[in-house]
């Protein structure tokens, strides 16, 4: 029986059966309520360790790295299943247990009668129930069939989305370079002084003598002109949309996969 100090060191740790049997790996340590001692231990066990059976650590011993206990892989994934409600074990499922495996611990497990199975009820590998040998058994586990299943890998593939960069709109003004100077011909106008000289005649002839008969005088024009006056009007001429656009690209992915082989040994007749 494990004590104390051996129970915590037992977590992690797989357990075989008295056979030999792996079972599974110990999870926690269950102790006893009143005294503190190591109690039950339950063991992950089933296809990937889904399940969890509960084993006494009354007879367990270490050995080596392992964990070695009285019973077989089969009592064990038969034993009582448990419901936890946190980590404390009720008493009503300590007593279950404890009867299961007192009544287990009892049974030869290789004793077999004429109906192939042992005084628990497992059918005994290598017996077929009428008193002959059957042709062959598992030597792997009492729990598979007269088949193995070879198994190979292949590539699953699929896309998954991720960013790989970023596109941005941004507008500035350029101002006083060749390429965006505009040239506009403007006609302009301008005024500018001519002398016209015309004889005195009788349609005229008031006007001429209408000063002085001799004077000094002065007569001013003033000249008009247009000058170009430039301003600038900001117009809308086109509209610049920044949009994404899906391509599809090939690329080729490659790994190593596993293939199982199955191969003969011994006296066989391949009828493949």
């Amino acid at each position: 029986m494990l004590n104390e100090s051996e129970a915590q060191e037992v977590l992690g740790r797989t357990v075989y059966s008295g056979e030999g049997e792996k079972i599974g790996k110990v999870g926690q340590v269950f102790l006893d309520d009143q005294t503190g001692r190591p109690e039950f231990v339950p063991v992950n066990t089933g296809l990937f360790g889904t399940s969890e059976s509960f084993v006494p650590v009354q007879g367990a011993s270490l050995e080596g790295e392992d964990v070695s206990v009285p019973y077989s892989k089969a009592q064990i994934k038969d034993a009582p299943r448990v419901d936890l409600d946190g980590d404390h074990l009720e008493q009503a499922d300590e007593d279950r247990l404890f009867a299961y495996y007192d009544s287990a611990a009892g049974a030869a497990t290789n004793a077999a009668g004429p109906s192939g199975h042992d005084t628990l009820g497992h059918e005994i590998p290598g017996h077929d129930g009428s008193g002959h040998d059957s042709p062959g058994h598992d030597t792997s586990g009492p729990d598979t069939d007269d088949a193995m299943t070879r198994s190979e890998e292949h590539l699953s593939v699929g896309t998954a989305s991720r960013e790989a960069g970023r596109a941005r709109l941004r507008k500035y003004m350029t101002t006083e370079t060749e390429t965006e100077t505009e040239t506009v011909e403007v006609p302009v106008r301008k005024e500018r002084a001519v002398l016209e000289i015309e004889p005195v005649t009788g349609s005229n002839l008031d006007d001429a003598t209408s000063g002085p008969d001799i004077s000094e005088e002065e007569h001013e024009v003033v000249l008009n002109e247009e000058r170009v006056v430039v301003d600038k009007v900001a117009e809308p001429v086109e509209r610049v949309r920044l949009g994404t656009e899906t391509v599809t690209e090939q690329e080729t992915v490659s790994d190593e996969v596993r293939k199982e082989h199955i191969e003969l040994d011994g006296d066989v007749d391949d009828r493949r």
